[in-house]
């Protein structure tokens, strides 16, 4: 079991502010979990591939390719616009 001093530290390197009934609350829990932390090393995980995802994911690519051109809509767009400039719609600066 972990003494109050270590929890202490821990809870200074945690900057945890912790009254003296919390300080043996997290004593047991810590301690159970530090515990069980040394139940999984024991563990014999040599037979198990190592894995970084629980899914087999992998990247789903599309080509590229361009669609048609639907010039009676872009012209719509275009007339609807308020400030136009050589064909071009004028908007706002960004930066």
């Amino acid at each position: 079991m972990l003494s109050k001093e270590e929890v202490e530290h821990i809870s200074k390197l945690a900057r945890l502010g912790i009254s003296k009934e919390e300080k043996k609350k997290f004593q047991k829990e810590l301690s159970s979990i530090l515990d069980y932390m040394e139940k999984l090393k024991k563990a014999d995980v040599s037979n198990i591939k190592p894995t970084s995802h629980s899914v087999l994911a992998e990247n789903e690519v599309r080509t590229d390719e361009p669609k048609g051109k639907n010039e009676e809509l872009a012209k719509r767009l275009a007339d609807a616009a308020n400030d136009k400039k050589e064909g071009f719609i004028r908007v706002k600066a960004v930066f």
